[in-house]
């Protein structure tokens, strides 16, 4: 009689265990998909203190979407290198559709005053920062979690696209501390 209670207890252990266990570890319901985004915008507008990314049309922001960003972020971009993402005004000057990551927009990073503070340093200024999606092959449902990119602003590849579609040469881009 004292083997079946041990028996049974064991069992509901073992199951309670299994049960905890799952639902721990299943997938958490996904956020609701958004309709998406199909007009242009006029602005972007990235927080790097927040990890956010924001856009807008008419002074309306439309959505927000959170970012990775270089992997030494605080601060702003001095020299080639350091991690650090720009902090400034820019604009959206050029895209890679074949870039090593998902799709990329090119901001016009450096400009005169980042150079001449670079060249005064001794040092590069850097350049191509981009926002972008993920590293190739990774798979569209993979986004790498922290800071990790070289300064650039990184994004989910779903997210990418929609902003590749919506974004226009010359779009303002503005990137606070």
């Amino acid at each position: 009689m004292i083997r079946w209670g041990i028996r049974l207890f064991v069992i509901l252990t073992v199951s309670l265990a299994v049960w905890n266990a799952w639902n721990y570890l299943k997938t958490p319901s996904s956020a609701p998909v958004l309709a998406p985004l199909n007009d242009q915008i006029d602005r972007i507008e990235i927080n790097k203190s927040d990890r956010v990314l924001t856009v807008f049309r008419d002074g309306e922001a439309l959505r927000h979407y959170p970012i990775a960003l270089g992997f030494a972020p605080v601060g702003d971009k001095t020299e080639e290198g350091d991690g650090k993402t720009p902090v400034g005004e820019f604009v959206i000057n050029r895209r890679n559709p074949e870039s090593a990551f998902h799709l990329s927009l090119g901001i016009d990073y450096p400009q005169a005053d980042d150079i001449a503070r670079a060249d005064a340093n001794g040092t590069s200024a850097g350049g191509d920062i981009f926002i972008h999606g993920q590293p190739n092959g990774l798979g569209n449902l993979v986004t790498l979690p922290g800071d990790w990119t070289a300064g650039c602003i990184a994004i989910s590849d779903v997210e990418i696209e929609e902003l590749w579609r919506i974004t226009p040469n010359g779009t303002p881009v503005t990137i606070l501390p």
